[in-house]
This record gives C-alpha cells, sequence and structure tokens, in this order.
C-alpha cells in the first residue's frame, strides 16, 4: 500500500507562513505593543551601573520576629494544619488566629525575638 504525498514547492509553503506572521503582528493590539516596549526599556535601566563610590552599607536589621521564631510558628501551623495542635493538651485547635499565638508564645518561652505582649491599658484604648 504505497501512500500518495502531495507535493507542494518550498518557496510557496515559505510565503504563507511569512504572510500568517505579518497578519498575528498586524493584529496585535496597543496594550501589548506598549508592553513590549515596556519591557525592552525596562530591562534597559534596571541594570545597575557602578559610580565609583562605596555603596551604601545596609540599614541594621530591623525585623520584629526573629527568623527562628517565624520557623516555630511555621512548625506549629504544621501542626495545625495536620490536626495535631492541642489547645491546653486536650482539644485541637480550631482557629487559625489561635495557632498563630500559640507559635509566637512558644518563641517568646524559648528566648527567640518576639515584640513583647501589648498591655491590658493600650489594648482597652485601641478597642
Amino acid at each position: 500500500m504505497a501512500t500518495t504525498r502531495r507535493k507542494s514547492s518550498p518557496s510557496s509553503a515559505k510565503t504563507s507562513h511569512t504572510r500568517a506572521r505579518r497578519k498575528s503582528s498586524a493584529k496585535r493590539s496597543a496594550s501589548a505593543k506598549r508592553s513590549a516596549i515596556h519591557r525592552r526599556t525596562s530591562l534597559a535601566t534596571s541594570r545597575k551601573r557602578s559610580t565609583g563610590r562605596p555603596s551604601a552599607r545596609k540599614k541594621a536589621s530591623s525585623r520584629r520576629y526573629s527568623k527562628k521564631a517565624s520557623n516555630k510558628v511555621g512548625k506549629v501551623m504544621h501542626e495545625y494544619k495536620h490536626g495535631q495542635l492541642k489547645s491546653g493538651g486536650r482539644r485541637p485547635v480550631k482557629s487559625r488566629k489561635q495557632a498563630i499565638a500559640i507559635g509566637i508564645s512558644e518563641a517568646r518561652r524559648e528566648g527567640d525575638k518576639v515584640p513583647s505582649r501589648r498591655s491590658s491599658s493600650s489594648h482597652k484604648k485601641a478597642a
């Protein structure tokens, strides 16, 4: 069983392809053209050039929570998601906020950098 293939000249295939490409570029909307231009210019301007001066030193870290504290909260959230986090040793924690509070308090007990609790007087003023 021999199958017959229709032969097409290579030049005609090439011209149809370029016609299709021209049509697609003509169809591009103004917003697409603007975004293409923006991409080109933003790449060029985003490169930093050396001025020869020493770079400004980075400001001291002003993190409110230490990395260790955030890891602790992450572990507690993992337990919460899997239903293993208990409140007071008995019942499983149902609230996401409560789980975060437990993680922060555990980090505070370990001595990690965590903001101190709000006093009751400031809490009444805020409410």
